[in-house]
């Protein structure tokens, strides 16, 4: 299936999009299962390499591609394979699960995998007395872990979202916003109740797993226009659309949109009013004035999904101006993650809601937003032109 010491060494492995749920089996077993979705983003890339740590034992390994829900080939095989492959730090005597794509990466676009597989590792996952404890360092930023039945969360050292899954089970949820792995500790006891869904489950979404990802690419702030690109994954079967309305002060211009798990272009076109609604009935708010765009794409098939990319241009001179010659931006987020690139030749001056910075390969600036909260952030920027 994959050949090491190929002639030409392969591009390093890049990645995004990774989500992991642990869920803790029987607590003498000190097994837990991880389930990993990750999205391998290397262009033409063929395989992806999964590290298994060191000092766990992996065993009921599987893996599928997202986009199908295809089973995967893969195998179990050491460092040096995956170093030819690209994984550049492939430590000598690691091993990896290396997985064969359903099909070469394309070009901006991603290879999206889930790997399934139980650990046994009584230094993570042991007894204290009549408490478990799950004490593993995650380097993952978005998480879950999942405790074993008849158990309740007694602590926890960082804060998380807390779900009871609709067999019973709680789970603890959380995003990490450092750039350092998560040295998390968990303690959980017989809960003496018997187990059941929540109330509450239809109203609360785990936000760690939420799958959007906006990204904007701010024009000249005379202009008040700004590019921005919007990642999402499409689940439901049978849907065959996107609708994305366009908020009240804002217009918008040359949408566009691609199937990232196969680089295809996607149809676009503009509707308004009822039409929205009868695309999808979840919009609300809708009024005879409000403009959406609509994104089509192949209805989704049960068991499968859809990786969508739309882009947009959208114009909005009433968050987005200058004020005595000072850029501001000003707009709500409300998805865990948001991104703003400022103008070229434009200095930050503030940010209200905390940001990681960063400067992008062309020069400009810019901010991450990373929103563990269900509700939105109240994003104020201002920028001064450099010299």
């Amino acid at each position: 299936m994959l050949v090491a010491g190929t002639a030409r060494a392969a591009p390093v492995q890049t990645d995004d999009g990774a989500y992991t749920r642990y869920e803790l089996l029987a607590p003498a077993s000190h097994k837990f299962r991880i389930v990993y979705d990750i999205t391998a983003t290397t262009a033409g890339a063929r395989a992806y390499y999964n590290p298994i740590r060191t000092g766990s034992i992996a065993t009921d390994e599987r893996v599928t591609d997202r986009a199908t829900g295809a089973a995967l080939a893969f195998a179990e095989v050491d460092g040096e394979i995956a170093r030819a492959g690209g994984v550049t730090n492939a430590p000598p005597g690691s091993k990896y699960i290396a997985a064969t794509l359903a099909r070469p990466v394309p070009e901006g676009g991603g290879g999206r995998i889930r790997i399934d597989k139980t650990y046994e590792d009584a230094k993570s996952y042991y007894t204290d007395r009549d408490a478990i404890v799950f004490d593993r360092s995650l380097g993952i930023k978005r998480n879950a872990v999942v405790l074993p039945a008849g158990y309740r969360l007694a602590s926890v050292n960082v804060p998380v979202q807390v779900l009871q899954q609709a067999d019973g089970r709680i789970a603890v949820s959380f995003l990490n916003a450092t750039p350092a792995p998560m040295p998390l500790v968990i303690r959980a006891v017989p809960s003496g109740v018997i187990a059941s869904g929540s109330s509450m489950a239809a109203r609360i979404s785990e936000r760690a797993a939420q799958t959007r990802e906006i990204v904007y690419y701010l024009r000249p702030p005379e202009t008040h226009s700004f590019d921005l690109t919007h990642d999402y994954t499409e689940e439901r079967p049978g849907v065959g659309a996107y609708v994305n309305v366009v908020r009240a002060g804002s217009t918008v211009s040359n949408p566009s949109a691609r199937d990232l798990d196969t680089g295809a272009a996607l149809t676009t076109e503009m509707v308004r009013g009822a039409a929205i609604t009868a695309i999808d009935p979840r919009e609300t708010g809708v009024t005879a004035a409000t403009t959406a765009v609509v994104f089509r794409f192949s209805p989704v098939a049960a068991g499968t999904s859809r990786r969508i990319r739309i882009a947009e241009t959208y114009t909005d001179p009433d968050r987005y101006r200058i004020v005595d010659g000072e850029l501001v931006w000003h707009r709500a987020f409300g998805r865990p993650a948001n991104a703003v690139v400022l103008p070229a030749g434009w200095v930050l001056t503030n940010s209200t809601i905390a940001a990681a910075v960063s400067t992008t390969a062309d020069g400009r600036t810019r901010l991450d937003f990373l929103n563990p909260r269900p509700d939105d952030i109240d994003v104020v920027i201002t920028a001064r032109r450099a010299g």
